[in-house]
């Protein structure tokens, strides 16, 4: 779906797209009675997965964040396959923080600069564009769960329960998720990078109109900032915190589902392979960017060769 870039914050961070988990949520007693638990598991983590690799490829500002947005759905859906709607509701809230940021602060860059959404003749905007560049890489870092900002609370929670399962799905599902977050790290530092920090490659005609975005459209961005650095972590206990009574009686587990206790009690190096696969997907982001500034020939030469095209052409055809 398409829409504006107002239209399009709303309908992926709060309403359209999450309905149908929060949906699922409300019917986890009969999802908790039905055998389709294993099926929904296994979608949500293909589709965590799926999207984030199409989102490696994309050049549209716009598309980069909706893909992202399908990803991040996955991670819900799977979180709600695993029996843990607590968690899969905490990510559902924090992700409408970070999402909503992105999405405006994506809406002032293309405003600023003559509706122009293609990241690649972009390039070099860091400087006009200060406060929209601090957001967005506020609501990356958000996204790709950097410790102690929003999106880490829910995002490693999620991940935790799944290898704490201890059985194929919970496996699967983890594998996928950590691919899927290496994948997000990776093309939303490309944005960053593309759109903010290479050398400008902006077309001639719209320089002269290029400006930072007016405050009225920059002061909701400032709030959602602070919701995208401080909610996830005031609100994780009320979420899912052990022996909270937020929810009531509205969200049934199965006692035999139930792990949230043993995944407080993982090793710390499974904890933190979402941490050192964001890192190196950051890494590899960086990498292949200076790569493309300091060595053009050798980028020329891969992006010629058969295999970078059939695996170009499969991720871009979806």
């Amino acid at each position: 779906m398409e829409g504006p870039t107002p239209v399009s914050a709303l309908i992926h961070a709060a309403t359209l797209v999450t309905a149908g988990v929060f949906l699922m949520i409300r019917c986890c007693l009969l999802l908790e009675n039905s055998n389709c638990l294993f099926l929904i598991a296994l979608m949500g983590s293909l589709t965590a997965f799926f999207a984030s690799t199409v989102g490696l490829v994309q050049n549209d500002l716009k598309r980069v964040i909706a893909f992202s947005t399908c990803s991040q759905l996955g991670y819900m859906v799977f979180a709600v396959g695993l029996s843990h709607y607590s968690i899969a509701f905490f990510h559902l809230s924090n992700h409408a923080l970070f999402k909503a940021l992105l999405f405006l602060s994506a809406g002032c860059v293309i405003h600023g600069i003559s509706d122009e959404q293609n990241m690649l003749k972009m390039g070099g905007l860091i400087k006009t564009f200060p406060i929209s560049y601090t957001m967005i890489l506020i609501g990356s870092m958000a996204l790709v769960g950097f410790p102690f900002l929003t999106g880490f609370y829910s995002k490693d929670a999620i991940l935790e329960i799944a290898i704490a399962k201890g059985n194929f799905i919970g496996n699967f599902a983890h594998f996928l998720g950590c691919s899927a977050a290496f994948c997000t790290s990776f093309y939303s530092f490309r944005l960053i990078f593309l759109a903010f920090i290479n050398k400008t490659n902006i077309f001639k005609s719209y320089v002269p109109g290029i400006h930072e975005a007016p405050i009225k459209m920059v002061f909701p961005l400032m709030l959602l900032s602070l919701g995208a650095i401080f909610v996830g972590f005031l609100t994780r206990d009320m979420f899912i915190g052990l022996g909270n009574s937020f929810f009531g009686n509205c969200n049934t587990i199965n006692i035999s589902n139930y792990n949230l206790i043993d995944s407080e009690f993982l090793p710390s190096f499974i904890k933190n392979i979402p941490f050192v696969l964001t890192l190196s997907g950051f890494t590899m982001s960086l990498f292949l960017i200076n790569c493309f500034n300091v060595n053009k020939t050798a980028i020329f030469k891969l992006k010629l060769s058969k295999f970078y095209r059939m695996f170009y052409t499969f991720l871009t055809q979806k």
